[in-house]
């Protein structure tokens, strides 16, 4: 089994620190993305995508998507649960997964993608072909990335951790997001009391680091 990772990127740490919080150790490969590595045909033949993370089985198998690698380690190891316990709770920890990834991480790719200068012709991760930046998508993904941290800061009110009592993935998609969203140049507004609450515990966590 390889995990390929770059330390670099928000999308492996997510399945870092959660392979932290059920600890579990796996052989890990550095994949140079600043230098096309995920462009080459070697890499491609794991993850035809060109993107991290990717989980290589010791059948060969590849799993190029972070929540097919954590469901896989989820179901492998299943303490402490972090997926959810029943139907309910796991429809409920997906949901708030999804509403991280998609209110969240994604504004978050738009506002730092087509603005960066390293990454002209390069708007969507791990796309071969040139795909010009929109430098109109910039302010669109700050304004939605503020209203992303304004609905989990309603979501987190009176709550410790983003679904309830227990620490989730939707809590570790959430944490990578806010912490990314510098390169967003987008900060979590003051007024998010329970949302800037919520992140300094969590940020505290041993996983956090991994």
């Amino acid at each position: 089994m390889i995990f390929y990772d770059c330390t670099t990127a928000p999308s492996p740490r997510r399945v870092r620190i959660f392979l932290a919080e059920k600890g579990i150790t796996v052989p890990t490969e550095q994949v140079d993305l600043a230098n096309a590595q995920n462009y080459t045909e070697e890499f491609r033949a794991l993850n035809p995508l060109g993107t991290v993370p990717v989980l290589k089985l010791d059948d060969g198998t590849c799993i190029g998507d972070i929540m097919g690698i954590c469901r896989y380690f989820e179901i492998t190891n299943p303490n402490p649960p972090l997926m959810g316990v029943d139907a309910k709770d796991a429809a409920i920890i997906e949901m708030w997964n999804r509403r991280a990834e998609q209110e969240g991480m994604l504004n978050i790719r738009d506002a730092f993608r087509n603005r960066s200068k390293a990454l002209v012709d390069k708007a969507i991760p791990g796309v071969a072909e040139p795909v010009p930046q929109i430098p109109e998508l910039v302010e669109r993904g700050q304004q939605g990335l503020l209203r992303f941290f304004r609905m989990m800061d309603k979501q987190l009110r009176g709550k410790e951790f983003v679904t309830g009592e227990r620490y989730t993935v939707a809590d570790i998609t959430t944490l990578v997001a806010v912490d990314f969203s510098r390169a967003a140049k987008v900060s979590v507004p003051e007024e998010c009391t329970d949302l800037l609450r919520w992140h300094k515990a969590v940020a505290a966590r041993p996983s956090a680091q991994a």
